[in-house]
């Protein structure tokens, strides 16, 4: 259950137990499908387990294809949806209480430990998060990264970001939210290191922020110079991320840029969304292989949480 009483959504992959017939699951008219071996029985063994946290206005299937990933390396992965900044269930106020996100994934962690089927096959010394956008946040959040609302008003003051823009459409004065809430830890030591992809909110941190961080941190960057969204940008001048984290391992991954880290659209995707006047998420920069990417993000990952050598 959410802090709303609300019953979670989400999907899980795991290691199947033999090989079978793969179908196309969470196919759209915008994104292709992911192959899954739907309802295959578990492989034997314990396995580590990865929360994923998907973005702002995102939905756990927007990261299918890491779930999906991240399992055929030898994992149990589990997203979740994050009521109040999810697809179909958003507000932007909402979407800033962004302590309940991290306890979207506790409630989450605790449950799967529980569950009779489930639970003997997770490996509980290894637990892990992973994240994009506002849930790459979430990710360094349940890790031990405190955020600072007043720095980020003042990033917003200063730099009328996209991010910002949308917070004053809203009606929102950040200076009038609750710092406590905001700023305090939510870091669960159960968690024993994260991955962050285009991570937001982190303006302005500094290092007693990242007090109490988990040592193994993973920071992706998606596309460079123009093509980098300002504000998911970590190694941006000025920017304090990678500093207050000297021991996170950093990777930054070109040609990209922020909505690249969706799934893979079909031919007639762009054209839809031009249509809505969507976002463009499915016009990535020249160059850009989508699907070469998410397994180079797949891949990344796989190494930090040691699935892979």
């Amino acid at each position: 259950m959410s802090e709303s009483k609300k019953p979670l959504a989400g999907g899980i992959w795991y290691p199947a137990a033999g090989a079978g017939p793969a179908m196309p699951q969470f196919d759209s008219p915008i994104f292709q499908g992911v192959p899954v071996q739907p309802d295959a029985a578990i492989r034997p063994g314990r396995w580590p387990l990865v929360l994923l946290s998907h973005g702002v206005g995102g939905h756990w299937r927007s990261l299918a294809w890491l779930g999906a990933g991240l399992a055929q390396q030898g994992a149990i992965v589990v997203g979740v949806n994050h009521p109040g900044s999810t697809f179909g269930d958003y507000e932007m106020r909402r979407s800033l209480n962004h302590g309940s996100r991290v306890s979207d994934l506790k409630t989450t962690l605790d449950a799967l430990l529980a569950d009779a089927a489930m639970g003997p096959h997770i490996d509980s010394q290894r637990i892990y998060v992973a994240g994009f956008s506002l849930g790459g946040w979430t990710s360094l959040s349940i890790g031990g990264l405190r955020g600072d609302l007043h720095a980020y008003a003042d990033y917003c003051a200063r730099s009328g970001h996209r991010h910002c823009r949308d917070i004053a459409r809203a009606g929102i004065d950040l200076t009038k939210l609750d710092a406590r809430v905001w700023s305090r830890s939510y870091r669960d030591p159960r968690v024993k290191a994260v991955a962050a992809v285009d991570p937001a909110l982190h303006q302005g941190l500094n290092a007693a922020n990242a007090s109490d961080m988990v040592d193994q941190v993973l920071l992706i960057g998606l596309g460079q110079g123009a093509d980098r969204l300002p504000d998911t940008d970590f190694s941006a001048p000025g920017a304090t991320l990678t500093g207050i984290l000297p021991k996170a391992r950093i990777e930054i991954m070109a040609p990209a840029f922020h909505f690249s880290a969706l799934p893979v659209c079909k031919p007639a995707g762009a054209k839809l969304l031009a249509q809505d006047n969507d976002d463009p998420v499915c016009s990535d920069p020249p160059g850009t292989d989508r699907p070469v990417l998410h397994d180079r993000i797949t891949r990344s990952i796989a190494r930090h949480f040691g699935l892979v050598p």
